[in-house]
């Protein structure tokens, strides 16, 4: 699916983005503030380096089965989550209301305040460090990061960052396939 097939719209108040396929989560809770202005950039493929079928979604949803991969029983017991997901096709999956805390930063600090998922919306892209994005994703990318700008006037460029930028040394993702300079020379546009 292209990303010109998508129209997004951000409904601020329910904290769902229109336009994104919702999928089950039950890995987060409520904010301890209203204020949000990080945007963070992660990876994740399940298992790791394949894209595809549907286990970010089980992982997310806490289903994930451990008997279907070797490394799914280091992991299933792990509560995680993420706002948002883009998939190799740009089909972006919502998980968490973007008024909701997610937890998708961990042990995490940026420019000295710790606790990143507090103040914080974490967007996965379907992908590996090493391994090059799409097309597709960097658009979708793109697009919702000008809706998140626009809808949270804290949130400003220089507040979007890569997880091993809030958390160097536990954390390596997006990875250096993740190209930052396209990235931004859309938001420029």
């Amino acid at each position: 699916m292209s990303t010109a097939e998508f129209n997004f719209c951000l409904n601020l108040h329910t904290g769902f983005v229109e336009g994104a396929r919702l999928s089950t989560c039950c890995h987060f809770d409520d904010r301890e503030s209203d204020e949000i202005n990080l945007l963070v950039i992660h990876n994740i493929s399940l298992p790791p380096n394949q894209f595809g079928g549907p286990y970010i979604d089980q992982f997310f949803g806490g289903e994930l089965n451990p008997q279907e991969h070797p490394f799914f029983e280091e992991i299933a017991d792990i509560k995680v989550s993420s706002h948002l997901l883009i998939r190799r096709t740009g089909e972006v999956v919502q998980y968490v209301p973007l008024n909701k805390r997610a937890w998708h930063a961990g042990v995490s600090s940026f420019q000295g305040r710790e606790k990143c998922n507090d103040f914080s919306i974490g967007i996965e892209l379907e992908g590996a460090d090493e391994i090059p994005y799409e097309e597709d994703q960097y658009q979708a990318l793109a697009k919702i990061t000008m809706l998140l700008l626009k809808a949270y006037p804290k949130m400003s460029q220089d507040r979007i960052t890569g997880h091993s930028d809030i958390a160097p040394g536990r954390k390596t993702d997006p990875g250096p396939a993740f190209d930052w300079e396209y990235y931004r020379s859309l938001l420029a546009r």
